[in-house]
């Protein structure tokens, strides 16, 4: 059955692009996916496909049903884009200004719904029930994941699978790791309050600048100082907003920064001593301030059998190359939402252009992706979800 489903792939390949370039054309930003919901929700419809829309929002979620009793798998893809600047010269680039595709968002619903229409091409030579979840908003906090989730995407479900289509990693190379993958993902904002006046009479003042920029100096003390080295932790400020006057010192400075753990006594212990140092640093210059810390997606933690189990599925994959073990990576996914409710593995598939002067990083205007690599993705899910049925089920599935 493996050859076939390959076959089949293969075969719908130039649709998947179509998609994929359609919806790169076409994006929208998280909680604002109206049209590509939309969009989701014919393709499903046209196939007679079972298809339940505006799921926590602007979720969308099919089942196709196999011809035998099994397991239930869920599959997900994320279908949001990022208020970026699409600076590509290609056909294909971003027909909406201000707005794109630069996280590889398009070629995930392009690789999921193909192989949707696969598995229901082939549902009578199957077992089990396939949940196909098209998530809004994983771009911005809190995401759409819990909101889907208290929905009922998950009811049901005995295991979930996921990918994200990596930009700098080469195609052919399936990378993921038992345990922590992706880091619990938090930002903070911290407004100091002074006194301003003249910048010929600083004695007069409470400057906010420098008291703020002493702080961010203090803060690197955390991670340094606070933090045990075995545990990965990242604390970054992102923005330092004050003044607009050469001669006038300022009286209020806004720091942005955010937080990044895998371990979560560490991010208490963090989000803590961040306001420790606060309150420390201004009362040293006198001034007051205000400190609100915002809790992202929490760590993506991979389960070890399902992890296991993806990786020897990667391995019947022809164009797989590498399979990879890789260290944690501290961006953050929402995924991690998921895999608190059920078994599953998130995996990383390697998507670098062909030329790797135009690798471009995720979330940079000149992102883009080989999007061939989306049929190593439907390959690799589709034949870990057929291939779960025949390992964990009463029932055997000859692939």
């Amino acid at each position: 059955m493996s050859k076939t489903l390959f076959e089949k792939l293969e075969n719908k390949y130039s649709e998947m692009v179509e998609i994929r370039r359609y919806l790169h054309q076409h994006p929208e930003l998280s909680f604002q996916e109206v049209e590509t919901a939309q969009y989701i929700k014919n393709f499903y419809e046209n196939l007679k496909i079972d298809v339940r829309s505006d799921v926590g929002g602007n979720g969308v979620v099919a089942k196709i049903y196999g011809k035998k009793p099994g397991k239930t798998v869920a599959l997900r893809a994320d279908f949001d884009a990022l208020p970026i600047q699409d600076e590509k010269d290609v056909p294909y680039k971003s027909l909406t200004s201000g707005v794109m595709h630069a996280c590889g968002h398009d070629g995930h619903t392009a690789t999921l719904l193909i192989l949707a229409k696969t598995l229901h091409e082939m549902r009578h030579e199957l077992a089990g029930t396939y949940v196909m979840i098209h998530q809004h908003a994983e771009e911005f906090a809190p995401g759409g994941a819990i909101s889907m989730i208290e929905d009922g995407c998950l009811d049901g479900v005995d295991v979930i699978f996921g990918t994200h289509l990596w930009s700098l990693t080469p195609i052919g190379r399936i990378q993921s790791r038992v345990g922590p993958l992706m880091a619990a993902a938090d930002r903070f904002e911290i407004t100091i309050q002074g006194a301003g006046g003249h910048g010929a009479e600083p004695h007069k003042t409470k400057d906010a600048i420098v008291t703020a920029s002493q702080l961010v100096v203090n803060l690197q003390q955390i991670i340094s100082r606070k933090v045990n080295p075995i545990d990965s932790a990242v604390l970054s400020i992102g923005s330092f907003v004050a003044g607009n006057a050469f001669n006038i010192i300022a009286d209020k400075a806004t720091l942005t920064g955010t937080v990044r753990t895998f371990n979560s006594e560490v991010r208490d212990s963090i989000e803590k001593e961040i306001e420790r140092i606060v309150e420390g640093t201004c009362f040293t210059a006198n001034c007051t301030y205000h400190y609100k810390y915002h809790r992202g997606y929490p760590a993506v933690k991979n389960y070890k059998d399902e992890t296991n189990f993806l990786f020897n599925c990667a391995k019947q994959i022809p164009e797989v190359t590498t399979i990879e073990e890789i260290e944690p990576h501290m961006g953050g996914e929402d995924f991690a939402y998921y895999l608190q409710h059920v078994k599953g593995c998130f995996f990383i598939t390697g998507a670098q252009p062909h030329d790797p002067a135009k690798a471009f990083p995720h979330h940079h205007p000149k992102f883009d992706i080989n999007e061939k690599a989306m049929l190593i993705a439907a390959k690799t899910l589709g034949f870990a979800a057929v291939k779960y049925q025949e390992q964990f089920s009463e029932f055997t599935v000859n692939v």
